[in-house]
């Protein structure tokens, strides 16, 4: 018995450990990675005020410029081609009125103002009726007391 647990012992010890190091996968035949080259790269970095800029282009054809001043505001433009050959142009401007961006692949809202439901015209037709309604209460409340009664809504002074 001494024999089998000193053998036991033994052969754990000889056994081989699982690594305790973490190596990044092996990178695959199949999908070689393309490097795409930088060919122009201008940047003046930010002043004391603020200003900076940059002006980025890659051999795929992806541009961008941007630039900004003091305060914060900056503006600049991205532009690549889809795969399909369509080129996407985008200008931005980003300042106190927030980001706006510009570009035809941009969706956009519908014209405004738009026909407006028959049920919600209904429903602020009824809003009206019930606001001169609750109007003409208190002026009634306020005329019988032979007083000015305090106003429930808030508003300009008479």
């Amino acid at each position: 018995m001494k024999t089998l647990v000193l053998s036991l012992v033994v052969a754990m010890a000889l056994a081989e450990r699982p690594p305790l190091s973490y190596d990044a996968p092996a990178p695959h035949a199949s999908s070689p990675v393309q490097q795409v080259p930088i060919i122009r790269d201008e940047r003046v970095h930010p002043a004391a005020d603020g200003t900076y800029s940059f002006d980025v282009e890659t051999g795929d054809g992806v541009t961008r410029h941007e630039s900004g001043g003091p305060g914060g505001a900056q503006q600049g433009t991205v532009s690549f081609t889809f795969p399909d050959g369509q080129v996407f142009n985008l200008q931005f401007v980003a300042d106190a009125n927030g980001y706006q961006p510009q570009s035809p692949f941009l969706p956009v809202a519908p014209a405004f103002p738009h026909p407006i439901p028959a049920h919600a015209l209904e429903q602020i037709e009824r809003g009206r009726l019930e606001h001169e309604a609750r109007a003409r209460e208190n002026q009634r409340q306020s005329s019988s007391q032979g007083q000015a009664a305090p106003s429930r809504q808030y508003g300009q002074p008479q």
